[in-house]
C-alpha cells in the first residue's frame, strides 16, 4: 500500500502561478506513470500531465505550454508548476500513480483561480 499527498493549492489571481507537490510514503521507482488529474464542480474528473519513469511526458490540450509535469525518485515527489493560471483551472487536482497495474490516488488539493 502507498498513501499520495498533495500540497500545494490555494487562492490565486488569474495570471499567477502555483506549484503543487505530491509526496508518496515509498519509493516511486516502481510507478510506471505519474500524474495529475482535477476534477471542476459538476465535471468529470480529467487528466492535467502525466510523467513516465523515464520522464516522458503527456499534457492535456488546455494546458500545454503553462504547466509542466515533474518528478524526483529520490525524494519520492512528483510536481505540477503552473503558471499563467485562468480561472477555468478552478478545481480540485489530484495525485494519481500507477504501479504494477495499480491505481493510487491522493486526497486532492483545491486551486481557485480568481478572475
Amino acid at each position: 500500500q502507498v498513501q499520495l499527498v498533495e500540497s500545494g493549492g490555494g487562492l490565486v489571481q488569474a495570471g499567477g502561478s502555483l506549484r503543487l507537490s505530491c509526496a508518496a510514503s515509498r519509493s516511486i521507482v516502481s510507478f510506471n506513470v505519474m500524474g495529475w488529474y482535477r476534477q471542476a464542480p459538476g465535471k468529470q474528473r480529467e487528466l492535467v500531465a502525466q510523467i513516465t519513469m523515464r520522464g516522458a511526458t503527456q499534457y492535456a490540450d488546455p494546458v500545454k505550454g503553462r504547466f509542466t509535469i515533474s518528478r524526483d525518485n529520490a525524494k519520492n515527489t512528483v510536481s505540477l508548476q503552473m503558471n499563467s493560471l485562468k480561472p477555468e483551472d478552478t478545481a480540485v487536482y489530484y495525485c494519481n500513480g500507477v504501479s504494477v497495474s495499480v491505481g493510487y490516488w491522493g486526497q486532492g488539493t483545491q486551486v481557485t483561480v480568481s478572475s
